[in-house]
């Protein structure tokens, strides 16, 4: 069986791996002993580096982002603090300092590292020594007043397990420490053992208080159950060992063992219940699956829960709350001062140094950040201003305890700024100082306060409103035409329809051509003439359409030629336009928009820097042939600044690249980080930041109105976004000359075959046939009720000579769709030999043709009912 300590067990090991003797240890919990290096030794204990993940859950449960490692100077106190670290870092816990202690250390050596750690701001402690040491450490905190509110104290098993043993003035000074230790369900084995252990320790030593047995006297039990119940297994009579003939040393004429070997393999492979718990060992060493959470209360402990491999922090162990969630929260803990409220885990030190705040130093764009008096190395300044210093404060303003500060200005480089809170020169750094990946592996920063994202301003282009032509700005060029192409379609279609049954619709070619024109013009801009002057369309002086974005718009008549010619356009509007056309462009000196700009494909030599809103309206009114820049690359907060100032000359345009704007800088681990966080969210929540934004980005007037920070692309709508329209009204017009043409061909079949002869040529009969369909349709029910109703009314008139003209006043009856939207007011008909024709068609028409039928009204109406 091993020796106490961990020291005195390492030595006793290598004997006993040289002579193969295995060595049962209940007590060397330090991970510095190995047994993959010594296989025949056996730890029967806990490992103290599987103590590390359930003292990191619990600093995780409470959100807690810094302890500080107490252990003793000695290869047990620092063989746990590697996996302590690994364990730490994990939950994202810092370790800001690290105490050694040595086992001999004075009262007065022990108060000065207590002192040296309440100068720290971190107030959570994790202890790892032997009890004695222990109890004189908390002893000397209680009298530093370091046992007070605000503190918290984690021991490991080492002092967890022995509570009951310590001295009573030792757990009254220890009220509110938390215990980690492993876990043993109390059994009616262990109370029938307590009652036999205590007899026998009363026996022993009448003098001393009985107490219970602890973890480690449990575990020793069970170790020599393991160790006898092996030896009656392997039936080991006789241990022989073989001894070397020589050796230079004791040491080296130990002997071998024969039976260890044997031995060992029993040893591993048991499996019983002890008194501790479940005896199993896995590569030589004890496995614990569950550790408990003791607090000290008066002067006893009380358990508020426990940790688990598989559920991690948990209420209860074994009971009907295992899968519930309320089984996921701690018990109340009494934390030490008696206090019920979780401590914070860190404190602001009023008697400390004041926070160091570092501040950027730059020439241009001073409303972010501006310091009025001379700057000086090293030395702290009351004069900054500026948006950033703003937030700064109103955040501040929201913590609930006050955090006394100076800035420090620095004239440098952002990331070297960054670098030197790295450092820690500096407690933080507050500026317009934008989120990026490569300074969040050195530095923590807080929730953004701005708008995020790199953009371009670009020179806007003279104002179309003074052209003649701004009425075609609308629509595309192709959208225009194509527009008139559908308009004269639509008016043929109608023609053609009207043209044989329709007064209105003949005359000379010139006439019909022209009122194709007219009636397709007039659709368009919706006359309200004699011809479509009932006619229901959708035009201008209903609905417009303008498009000053990718998403279309409807506007009304009077909206659209104000949307269309008020919208400022940029010069730019693309980066692929700049890229292919070689121009410069510019960015703010010191800024990572240039490592942007160069990813982009731009070429160094094309890019220029420049530092001040001036130099940008400088830059962009030369222009890039000029010695100028074509447009300027910025983030968002400081394009806002200088549009601002010249929005009347220039816009924001093009894509927005994605940053995650400003932030206020900390150390790693930094106890204000989730803090200023919080408070930095709600100040941007809040009507401050509007305050604070009018304040510095606006101002409190200004002469530019508001535009729309995203003006790329065309304002003109293409052909493609009426294609769906032209399809159908194209198919409809297509649709209706096609039955048209059916029912002409169906209707004068027998004409048109007849006068397609043999003897006449493809042409001939084609001139003919055209000749036939520009003929009046007198089968037409709507031009023989005209003509009855009209010779009906003017059957007593005198007749006038073999050509007569009839005036038709009125209409009854069936009318073609036409005639019906466009009653005429007066119409011509001349009656002939040839049949009913248009004043122009009885020119060369023959007098005496009509008279040799008769001269009668009533012969005259039949001839031409007839026909």
């Amino acid at each position: 069986m091993g020796p106490r300590t961990s020291t005195e067990t390492e030595f006793v090991a290598n004997m006993c791996n040289r002579s193969q003797v295995p060595l049962l240890s209940f007590s060397a919990t330090s991970p510095s002993i190995s047994p993959t290096q010594l296989p025949f030794f056996v730890r029967a204990t806990i490992n103290d580096s599987s103590q590390s993940i359930p003292i990191a859950s619990f600093i995780q449960y409470f959100g807690w982002r810094a302890a500080v490692p107490i252990y003793e100077d000695s290869e047990y106190g620092s063989g746990i603090i590697p996996s302590l670290d690994d364990a730490l870092q994990s939950v994202g816990t810092n370790i800001p300092d690290r105490v050694v202690i040595s086992t001999e250390a004075t009262n007065d050596h022990i108060d000065i590292e207590l002192y040296r750690l309440k100068s720290l701001q971190t107030r959570v402690f994790i202890i790892h020594m032997v009890p004695a040491l222990a109890s004189r450490l908390f002893l000397r905190a209680k009298v530093l007043d370091m046992m007070s509110v605000g503190y918290v104290w984690i021991v490991t098993d080492s002092v967890g397990d022995v509570f009951e043993t310590l001295d009573p003035s030792v757990v009254r000074s220890m009220e509110g420490v938390i215990g980690i230790r492993p876990y043993v369900s109390y059994s009616d084995k262990i109370n029938k053992f307590s009652i036999r252990f205590k007899a026998r320790f009363l026996q022993d030593n009448p003098a001393r208080e009985v107490v219970n047995p602890n973890l480690y006297q449990l575990w020793a039990y069970d170790d020599v159950w393991a160790m006898a119940t092996a030896i009656e297994i392997a039936n080991m009579k006789n241990m022989s060992f073989v001894v070397p003939r020589s050796g230079a040393t004791d040491l080296s004429r130990i002997g071998i063992s024969q039976t260890g070997p044997k031995l060992l393999q029993v040893i591993v492979e048991s499996n019983f219940d002890g008194l501790a718990g479940k005896f199993r060992l896995v590569d030589n060493q004890l496995q614990l699956l569950a550790f408990e959470i003791v607090n000290v209360v008066g002067k006893s402990t009380r358990g508020i829960g426990f940790w688990t491999q598989d559920n991690g922090i948990i209420r209860e162990i074994n009971s009907s709350l295992a899968n519930n969630n309320t089984n996921n929260s701690l018990k109340s803990i009494i934390w030490p001062g008696d206090s019920t409220e979780v401590p914070k885990g860190w404190v602001i030190l009023t008697s400390g140094k004041v926070l160091r705040i570092l501040v950027p130093v730059k020439e241009g764009f001073n409303v972010f950040v501006n310091i009025s008096e001379p700057i000086k190395a090293n030395v702290s300044t009351s004069e900054v201003t500026g948006y950033c210093i703003d937030v700064f404060k109103a955040a501040l303003s929201k913590l609930p305890y006050a955090v006394p500060y100076e800035f420090y200005p620095l004239v440098d480089s952002y990331d070297n700024l960054v670098y030197e809170v790295y450092l820690k020169n500096y407690d933080a750094a507050v500026g317009d100082i934008t989120i990026r990946f490569n300074r969040t592996t050195y530095v923590d920063f807080t929730m953004p306060y701005t708008e995020s994202g790199v953009s371009m301003v670009a020179p806007i282009k003279p104002d179309p409103s003074t052209s003649m032509w701004i009425f075609l700005k609308p629509l595309t060029t192709t959208l225009w035409l194509t527009s008139l192409a559908f308009f004269l379609f639509t008016g043929f279609v109608i023609w053609l329809i009207e043209h044989r049954i329709n007064p209105d619709f003949r005359g000379t070619p010139w006439k019909q051509f022209g009122l194709i024109f007219y009636f397709a013009f007039s659709t368009c801009l919706c006359s309200q003439g004699e011809v479509g002057k009932q006619l229901v369309t959708v035009c201008g002086d209903n609905m417009g359409l303008c498009g000053t974005h990718p998403h279309i718009k409807l506007h009304g008549k009077s909206d659209i030629y104000a949307d269309c010619t008020t919208t400022h356009s940029p010069t730019v509007t693309d980066i692929s336009q700049l890229l292919k056309q070689g121009d410069y462009v510019g960015y703010q000196d010191g800024t990572f928009v240039k490592g942007v700009l160069l990813k982009l494909g731009f070429d160094e030599s094309k890019l220029k820097s420049y530092n001040s809103s001036d130099q940008y309206a400088d830059a962009l009114s030369k222009g890039s042939a000029n010695g100028g820049v074509a447009v300027i690359f910025d983030e968002i907060p400081y394009l806002k600044v200088f549009l601002s100032h010249y929005c009347d000359k220039y816009t924001m345009t093009g894509p927005i690249y994605k940053t995650d704007g400003f932030a206020l800088v900390f150390p790693r681990g930094s106890p204000l980080l989730l803090d200023m966080s919080r408070a930095v969210l709600s100040v941007t929540e809040g009507p401050e930041m509007i305050e604070i934004e009018r304040k510095w980005l606006i101002g409190e007037s200004t002469t530019c109105p508001n535009k729309s920070a995203n003006l790329g692309g065309s304002s003109s709508l293409s052909f493609r976004s009426f294609a769906g329209l032209f399809i159908i009204t194209g198919s409809v017009s297509g649709f209706m000359l096609l039955v048209y043409l059916a029912m002409f061909i169906y209707k004068e079949k027998d004409e048109l075959i007849s006068m397609a002869t043999p003897d006449r040529s493809f042409l001939e009969i084609v001139k003919l046939w055209f000749g036939h369909y520009d003929g009046i349709d007198c089968n037409s029910p709507t031009l023989r009720e005209y003509i009855t109703y009209s010779m009906n009314s003017r059957r007593r008139n005198q007749d006038q000579g073999s050509v007569r003209e009839v005036n038709f006043t009125g209409s009854t009856g069936s009318q073609s769709p036409i005639s019906i939207l466009n009653p005429p007011s007066e119409m011509s008909f001349v009656f002939g030999q040839e049949g009913i024709l248009t004043p122009h068609e009885a020119e060369s028409a023959a007098s005496p043709s009509l008279s040799n039928r008769g001269s009668s009204e009533e012969d005259f109406v039949e001839l031409t009912v007839e026909r």
